[in-house]
C-alpha cells in the first residue's frame, strides 16, 4: 500500500535562457497554488494527496506539466483554472481530465 493514495509532480525545471522549459509557465507559483488548495480541502497527508516540486520530467515540447501516480496520468495546465479543474476531478473525484491529458 502506497503513503500515500495520489502524489502530484510538477516539473518546475529552469534552463539555461533561450532553452525551454515548466519554469517559464509560471510553475512555481502554480505549485504553490496547488498545494495550498490541497491543503485547504483537506486532502493532504498520509493517505491522501501529496503535492511535490519536480526537476525535468523529460516532457518539454508538452510543457508546463505535471504527474499524478500511481495513476501515472500526464497533464499539461495553464493557469489556476486548470489546477483547480485537476483538483477537483481527479484529486477529489477520481475523474482524469482528459482535455488536460497528455
Amino acid at each position: 500500500m502506497s503513503y500515500y493514495d495520489k502524489h502530484v509532480f510538477i516539473c518546475c525545471n529552469q534552463r539555461a535562457e533561450g532553452e525551454g522549459c515548466c519554469a517559464d509557465f509560471g510553475t512555481p507559483a502554480l505549485l504553490g497554488y496547488m498545494k495550498d488548495r490541497v491543503k485547504a480541502l483537506g486532502l493532504a497527508g498520509e493517505g491522501q494527496v501529496r503535492v511535490n516540486k519536480a526537476g525535468c520530467l523529460g516532457r518539454c515540447d508538452d510543457g508546463p506539466v505535471m504527474v499524478v501516480y500511481p495513476q501515472e496520468t500526464w497533464y499539461t495546465f495553464i493557469d489556476k483554472d486548470d489546477i483547480d479543474e485537476i483538483v477537483d476531478s481527479h484529486l477529489v473525484n477520481g475523474q482524469v481530465v482528459e482535455r488536460l491529458k497528455i
